[in-house]
C-alpha cells in the first residue's frame, strides 16, 4: 500500500510541476513575441518552440485519459484459444508472441504465470502477470475477442480460414480486507509444467489449476517451482476475481470494470487481423486501422491502445 501511494504522488508531483513549467515557458514565449512583434523575423522561427510547447500540452492532456479506478495497477493478461480448431491454437500463440514483445519493447516487467500447449501446434491458453505502473491501463485495451483471417498453414488445400480468440485482462487489486476463501469452495487440480520452445520447466506436477465452485472462476499458475508457491499465487489472483465480481454485482458496473465476456467467435471480435485476401488490422471501437500486420504482430499495438484510451475517455464524456 505504501508503495502504491508513493508512486501516486509521485505522479501527481509530476503533473504539477510539468503544468508549473509549461505555465513559465508560455509566459516567456508571450513575451519574447511582444518584445520581437515590431522585428521583421519569421514565424518559422518560433517552429520549434510552438512545436515543444505543443508536445508538452499534448503530454499533459494524455494524463487525462487515466480516470479509471484500477487504470495504474499491476495486471493479468489471459489468452485463450477460441473457435478454430488447430489454427485458433496457433492464433493464440501468435498473440501470446505479440504480447511479449510489447511489453519487453515498453521494459514492462512481466512473468508467464501460466502455460498450455497445443496437441497439434500453438496454444490453448497462457496467463501473463505484468508487474509495471499503469499496466491495467495499458493492456485493457485487449480484453475482447481477436480474429484472424489468413491463409491456413495447416490446410494442404491451402484454403483461408478465420480463427479466434479470447484475451482477458485483470487488475491486480490490493485486498484492504482478507478475503477467506475455505477449502471446500475450491477444486485444486495439479499437473505437469509445460513450456514452448524449450524452455525450462519443471519435471513435476508443480502447475496448480484452482476453480472456484460457487462461481466457476478457473485461475492457474506454474511459474515458481514448488507446487505450494503455484498454488500461493493461483489463490491471490482468486482473490482479486473474487473482489471484481462482488463489485460487479454490488455496483451493477459490470461493462465498466470488465467489459461484456463473449465466447471467442463470430460476431463478437473487437480486432480483426487480415492477412489475405488483403493485409489490415482493424480495431471495432476506435475504428482504427493499420496496413502493416507484421509489425503489430511483432508487438507494435501502441497506436491501438492509445486511440482505445481516447475512445474509452470519449465515452465518458459523451
Amino acid at each position: 500500500m505504501a508503495q502504491k501511494v508513493s508512486i501516486e504522488a509521485s505522479s501527481i508531483e509530476k503533473l504539477i510541476l510539468s503544468l508549473n513549467n509549461l505555465e513559465n515557458d508560455l509566459l516567456e514565449f508571450n513575451e519574447l513575441i511582444e518584445l520581437t512583434k515590431e522585428d521583421d523575423i519569421n514565424e518559422g522561427e518560433y517552429s520549434n518552440e510552438l512545436k515543444n510547447i505543443e508536445n508538452r500540452i499534448q503530454e499533459i492532456e494524455d494524463e487525462a485519459l487515466y480516470f479509471g479506478e484500477y487504470d495504474d495497477l499491476n495486471a493479468v493478461i489471459t489468452i485463450n484459444a477460441g473457435a478454430g480448431g488447430v489454427d485458433a491454437h496457433d492464433w493464440a500463440e501468435m498473440l501470446f508472441r505479440m504480447y511479449t514483445r510489447f511489453l519487453s519493447s515498453q521494459d514492462m516487467k512481466y512473468q508467464i504465470e501460466e502455460i498450455s500447449q497445443g496437441e497439434e501446434a500453438g496454444i490453448k491458453s497462457a496467463s501473463i502477470r505484468v508487474d509495471s505502473y499503469r499496466a491495467y491501463a495499458t493492456l485493457e485495451s485487449e480484453r475482447g475477442v481477436h480474429r484472424l483471417v489468413r491463409i491456413s498453414p495447416f490446410d494442404s488445400n491451402k484454403r483461408r480460414h478465420t480463427s479466434f480468440a479470447g484475451v482477458d485482462v485483470v487488475p491486480l487489486i490490493e485486498h484492504n480486507e482478507e478475503i477467506i476463501i475455505q477449502d471446500d469452495e475450491i477444486r485444486v487440480d495439479v499437473y505437469r509444467s509445460s513450456g514452448a520452445g524449450g524452455q525450462h520447466v519443471n519435471t513435476t506436477d508443480s502447475a496448480v489449476r484452482i476453480t472456484h465452485i460457487g462461481t466457476g472462476i478457473v485461475v492457474a499458475c506454474q511459474a515458481e517451482r514448488s507446487q505450494l508457491q503455484n498454488k500461493n499465487r493461483a489463490l491471490e489472483l482468486l482473490k482479486t476475481k473474487l473482489i471484481l465480481k462482488q463489485k460487479e454485482e454490488e455496483l451493477l458496473k459490470i461493462n465498466n470494470i470488465r467489459g461484456d465476456q463473449h465466447e471467442a467467435g463470430w460476431g463478437r471480435q473487437i480486432r480483426s487481423y487480415v492477412l489475405q485476401p488483403y493485409q489490415q488490422v482493424k480495431d471495432a471501437r476506435g475504428n482504427t486501422e493499420v496496413g502493416n500486420v507484421a509489425n503489430v504482430l511483432d508487438g507494435d499495438i501502441s497506436i491501438f491502445i492509445k486511440e482505445y484510451l481516447k475512445w474509452r475517455r470519449q465515452g465518458i464524456n459523451d
